[in-house]
């Protein structure tokens, strides 16, 4: 093993890597340009070279050992050098392009991500920035979105999440409104989520704090809320960012806060190496995360 890296061909960790990511040689040999004969020659080169055995050969296909994860890793770092170089050479370091399709609430992609888009626009002018905001939950398996920020992780298969922030949440009125009797809400009128969205937990909340208030509109929109609020159409629970940044709304106590949740920044575990997701998520967690 001493003298292993002296004897390694670069093309020979090229052939390993499209056979650890195909599986097969002759899905790996399409993938780079190759014959299926000359990959398993510079496999079996390979493997003589280091002195392991990098893959299980199986009925299914090619499977990795524990020496080939581990070559995996450093085979994956030296791919991204040689990439990086050759991007160097070339004079287009720092030039990412392509489209990069991301999915929010609508309120979170106005007063959190829009921030964000507009530094990451200005770093990365060739990069097209799509921004879905409807109540979709757009699927990140079958790429209907890049990236996803969500209250809870998706539960779809190979998705990488992380929790990127926790929200706080307070009860809002019309400046100068008077203020709901604690403990009872007798009259006040209140602007909440939809029906489809009754079991969030600031609705359970607000309906526990002021039980005897009369739900005056609903809304799947925290923005279209937080203006029917200001206009005085009831007190509503609003995201801190939403509520602080909209004018003429004033906090109130209601005796305890709101119940706080989380946000979720998701992505296909495939698109992991791409460099325009890395680049994005880098900055949102930079920018947003706590």
């Amino acid at each position: 093993m001493q003298n292993c890296m002296m004897t390694m061909d670069w093309n020979d960790l090229r052939i390993f890597l499209a056979i650890a990511r195909e599986g097969t040689l002759g899905a790996a040999a399409r993938a780079i340009g190759q014959t299926q004969p000359t990959m398993g020659r510079r496999l079996r080169a390979l493997e003589a070279a280091v002195g392991h055995t990098l893959f299980q050969r199986t009925g299914e296909g090619f499977v990795l050992t524990d020496e080939g994860q581990v070559m995996l890793a450093h085979a994956e770092r030296m791919e991204e050098e040689a990439l990086s170089l050759g991007r160097m050479l070339d004079g287009v370091v720092g030039r990412l392009s392509g489209l990069l399709r991301l999915s929010c609430s609508d309120w979170f992609g106005v007063w959190m991500l829009s921030p964000v888009l507009a530094e990451f626009s200005r770093e990365h002018p060739g990069i097209v920035l799509e921004l879905l905001t409807d109540a979709r939950l757009y699927s990140l398996a079958r790429r209907e979105a890049d990236i996803a920020f969500r209250i809870r992780p998706p539960d779809e298969a190979d998705v990488i999440s992380r929790r990127l922030l926790r929200m706080s949440y307070a009860a809002y009125i019309r400046r100068g409104a008077a203020h709901p009797s604690a403990g009872d809400g007798a009259g006040c009128p209140l602007v909440i989520m939809d029906s489809a969205f009754g079991g969030m937990p600031d609705v359970e909340w607000v309906a526990r704090m002021l039980p005897n208030a009369h739900i005056a509109a609903r809304s799947n929109n925290r923005e279209v809320q937080a203006r029917l609020c200001a206009l005085g159409a009831g007190l509503a629970v609003l995201p801190v960012p939403l509520g602080d940044g909209t004018a003429g709304l004033e906090r109130i106590d209601l005796g305890e806060p709101p119940p706080t949740r989380d946000t979720w920044l998701s992505y296909h575990r495939d698109m992991r190496r791409a460099r325009r997701v890395r680049a994005f998520v880098d900055l949102v967690v930079e920018r947003l995360a706590d």
